[in-house]
């Protein structure tokens, strides 16, 4: 089939499915999407950050062996890396796939591991763009955590949208405000990752992310001070970026 015509189908696909479960709950969406074949094979993207725990047990409710694609830049805060192994068991996941950068790779581009002071953008291409897309060459779509009220950047996210000619993405929360995270997460006692109570309303990299103010933006304390909002899994610049190196994946669950 032609990228057009691939395209097209994934288009009226990506129409219908935002048409069925237009009315659905987040938690309904997530359970119809895993099932619907129209969404074909399916994996979570989670940074097990600081709201990650919401979708996290939505799918561990429904399909718990559904794969959950986790990538450690290895510049994650440890506080990270330990609620990643906590929630994952807590919630029974049986199928956590840790994604990282190639040895040859990291060593080719970033010997000293201070790319990230001198090009963010190549930075997290290296370390998580690579290796994701590396990971997500067998899927037809994936489960992001995205949500409307994030930043501008997100500000117009439908439930399904297109991402390439083949994949689509799956936005169950694009709808949801903070109020609704935090009383999904009261109402099932989920565990919160430990930075959030310090300040931390999203949690990145550890040389990259810092403390935010009240009244500020969810999303300010990534890359402060740069012209930059997203790390490229899903924009640079405004649009897609899809480096097609090579990464490693790790299964751990």
């Amino acid at each position: 089939m032609e990228k057009n015509a691939m395209r097209l189908d994934l288009s009226q696909r990506v129409a219908g499915l935002n048409h069925r479960y237009r009315a659905d709950d987040p938690a309904t969406l997530v359970a119809r999407a895993l099932a619907d074949p129209d969404t074909g094979r399916v994996a979570l993207v989670s940074s097990f950050g600081a709201e990650s725990v919401v979708l996290l047990h939505m799918v561990a409710e429904v399909a718990p062996a559904t794969p959950v694609l986790f990538v450690d830049t290895l510049m994650l805060f440890e506080e990270t890396l330990a609620y990643q192994r906590d929630v994952a068991q807590k919630l029974g996941l049986t199928d956590v796939r840790v994604i990282r950068a190639t040895p040859a790779d990291l060593a080719a581009s970033d010997p000293l591991g201070t790319l990230h002071k001198t090009n963010t953008d190549a930075c997290c291409a290296l370390r998580k763009t690579v290796p994701l897309e590396k990971a997500l060459a067998g899927f037809d779509a994936w489960i992001t955590g995205r949500k409307r009220y994030q930043a501008e950047t997100r500000a117009h996210l439908d439930p399904f949208e297109v991402e390439t000619e083949a994949r689509m993405k799956i936005n169950p929360l694009a709808h949801w405000g903070r109020a609704e995270i935090t009383e999904y997460i009261a109402r099932h006692d989920l565990p919160r990752h430990p930075l959030v109570a310090r300040g931390y309303p999203s949690i990145g990299c550890a040389p990259c992310t810092s403390p935010v103010a009240a009244g500020e933006d969810s999303r300010a304390g990534r890359w402060r001070g740069q012209d930059k909002t997203e790390c490229g899994i899903h924009f640079v610049n405004g649009r897609v970026v899809r480096p097609g190196q090579a990464g490693n994946t790790e299964k751990v669950a």
